[in-house]
């Protein structure tokens, strides 16, 4: 059985990755909510296929489950702390020298953390990017959406780089 770093020479080293995270998400949740009015038609046109606005979502990934009553905040909430605190875990028992997958748990535990803050506080998810092909939108989403799915793709393809 291997022996665990300690927690300075831990992947926990890497958690400040997850705060720049949850602070630059934080802070243009708060752009958005002061600067753009609620709403598809407020919408502010930044390049012929990116526009920025303001709409809430109380589901989770493409508003899966955001008609369902309110029990959803609850759920979505208890996977976002399971979810960051197994990671949380997993970085305790990697060194610090692992960097990619440290960096890979750190934004996603900081995209968790900035939308379970969304959830408690407001009982739903601030979006506001918005990128479209057309009249085609996809789903609207925010940093810490983009911070999750950046820290998947890392998990992947550290998954297939060659191991020492």
């Amino acid at each position: 059985m291997s022996k665990m770093p300690s927690v300075k020479q831990s992947g926990l080293r890497w958690l400040w990755v997850a705060v720049v995270v949850f602070i630059i998400d934080y802070v243009t949740k708060l752009w958005v909510v002061a600067a753009i009015p609620m709403g598809w038609q407020h919408r502010i046109e930044v390049l012929p296929i990116f526009n920025l606005l303001y709409v809430r979502n109380y589901g989770a990934a493409f508003s899966f489950l955001s008609d369902a009553g309110g029990w959803q905040r609850w759920l979505f909430s208890l996977i976002a702390l399971s979810v960051c605190t197994l990671l949380a875990y997993w970085m305790r028992k990697l060194p610090a020298s692992s960097h990619l997958l440290n960096i890979s748990y750190a934004l996603i535990i900081g995209g968790a953390i900035g939308n379970l803050f969304d959830r408690l506080i407001h009982g739903f998810v601030i979006d506001f990017l918005d990128f479209h092909i057309g009249n085609n939108h996809w789903p609207s989403f925010n940093i810490a959406d983009s911070a999750i799915c950046i820290g998947a793709a890392l998990i992947i393809l550290e998954s297939f780089l060659k191991k020492e």
